[in-house]
């Protein structure tokens, strides 16, 4: 494998910048180095923000929705001729495997540019006739403008269609970017400068800065003064955070943070459907999925049923290469993330859990020993406010805690600060409504999992996130609303 530079890229063109700092980008399955990736000082990031600023009045800023929606699907044509490239890029980075990443990281990353782009050529905007004393009337009329520039900051666990996810929306309402993806998995978005510029992209509209959080490109694009609005999927912590940089100046914000989401599985459900769907909520992406299964409630009656059938269907999950078609799970994204993993499987075994498979490092073979690996993991027998079952820990775990009325698991269901997205298994339909309106998340699945219309809300709710996007509600953090009112 060869060891790329990975620049950043800043009003069209790519550059090393000039704080001469570099950082290097390992991939997780065997720990060997793919990429130097140059790390942005302020002034970097100082000039990508300038560039935006500029490119809201130059060529983009002057274009139709027609126009700037034509380019848009012409970056998504763009994605998928060079599919290979930012497969390979994408799996090098995470270590997911091809299997999952050519179904949905790339052709996901791809299609959030043509949604967005058909989308904001089809929504209306409202318009009222208001009667008026001298009986002559007005109308009230409202546009949508661009909000300016955005601050993007992407995480790594699913880095291109996360960060398309809010490119997309952002360039089709017209706005202009700076992208900081994680210092983990830099390669797709840098990649992605190329595309930009074959698609007839203006200079300045989408532009990438890497680097860290504190004190480093982070940090100065969410204390720019010139950022208009900040949108930023990860770890709650980091979200306060930027919040608070984002208070100077009174910027808006949109988040999706943090979750410790719970699976619900009803006596009443279709078994394997319910194993089936829980085992990929559970370890898909080696359990690295902000929407992801890290509670299971089960019904008391088919509790032992339900543990063994999982742990026994989980035990086949093949770890691999990602270029193995047979592979279930790839390894953690990093040796740093491993760690904070492995920490949350011993306080698991501290706490008295009953580990009922997994628990600690696979035997992988040859160069793969140095990967970030760890097993799936399944636990029963904590308390409620157990460490593992409070707490988000990102990896491929659960733990599986029986209930026995419907009252009582909603209770469990919503007894913590975070509410991102839940899981319900029942096959009675009743059941179905009431316990999915009262799930407190942004999103609740019933009978499936990770099943998306992008036309829908998205987003969490208590301290899971703030905002929706998808569908026009992206409009509402990408465009400035503006009422018009005319006296006739």
């Amino acid at each position: 494998m060869s060891t790329k530079e990975i620049l950043n890229f800043i009003n069209g063109e790519y550059t090393t910048g000039t704080s001469g700092k570099t950082f290097e980008n390992r991939t997780p399955v065997d720990g060997s180095l793919i990429g130097v990736v140059h790390e942005a000082g302020r002034s970097e990031v100082d000039a990508a923000v300038a560039a935006a600023k500029a490119a809201l009045n130059g060529p983009w800023g002057k274009m139709t929705t027609e126009q700037r929606s034509e380019i848009l699907h012409r970056i998504a044509d763009g994605v998928t001729a060079r599919f290979d490239e930012f497969l390979k890029a994408e799996c090098s980075d995470t270590g997911k495997p091809v299997s999952i990443a050519n179904h949905i990281d790339i052709p996901r990353g791809a299609a959030n540019f043509k949604v967005f782009a058909d989308l904001v050529k089809n929504v209306a905007n409202e318009s009222f006739e208001t009667p008026t004393p001298d009986g002559t009337g007005a109308l009230n009329f409202s546009v949508r403008r661009p909000k300016g520039v955005i601050g993007v900051i992407s995480p790594w666990n699913l880095p291109l269609l996360l960060m398309t996810w809010k490119v997309g929306p952002a360039l089709a309402c017209g706005n202009t970017v700076v992208v900081k993806p994680s210092e983990e998995t830099p390669a797709t978005t840098a990649l992605l400068g190329e595309v930009m510029n074959e698609a007839g992209v203006p200079p300045g509209v989408y532009n990438v800065i890497h680097g860290f959080g504190p004190d480093s490109a982070g940090a100065f694009l969410t204390e720019h003064p010139d950022v208009d609005a900040i949108t930023f999927t990860g770890e709650t912590s980091t979200g306060e955070a930027i919040m608070k940089a984002a208070a100077n100046g009174v910027r808006d914000v949109s988040f999706e943070l943090g979750g410790k989401n719970p699976g619900i599985v009803f006596a009443d459900c279709d078994m394997e459907k319910a194993i089936e769907g829980t085992i990929r909520s559970v370890f898909a992406n080696c359990g690295q999925v902000c929407l992801g299964t890290e509670r299971v409630y089960v019904e008391r009656s088919i509790f032992d049923e339900f543990v063994a059938k999982f742990s026994e269907r989980a035990s086949q999950m093949k770890l691999g290469v990602p270029e193995d078609p047979e592979t279930d799970m790839g390894p953690l994204v990093s040796h740093e993330h491993q760690q904070k993993v492995l920490g949350y499987y011993q306080k698991a075994k501290d706490e008295g859990a009953t580990v009922v498979l997994g628990g600690g490092v696979p035997d992988m073979p040859g160069e793969l020993a140095n990967g970030a690996w760890v097993e799936p993991t399944i636990w029963t027998g904590l308390p409620d406010d157990a460490a593992v079952v409070t707490e988000e820990i990102f990896g491929p775990c659960c733990h599986i805690r029986p209930f026995d009325t419907e009252e009582e698991v909603i209770e469990l269901a919503n007894s913590l600060p975070y509410g991102l997205a839940a899981a319900v298994w029942t096959e009675n339909t009743s059941r179905a409504l009431r316990v999915s309106t009262q799930m407190e998340v942004g999103i609740c699945w019933v009978n499936s999992w990770f099943l998306r219309d992008l036309r829908t809300a998205f987003g969490g709710s208590k301290q899971s996130g703030i905002g929706r996007e998808g569908g026009e509600h992206s409009l509402e953090f990408y465009t400035e609303l503006k009422n018009i009112c005319i006296k006739l």
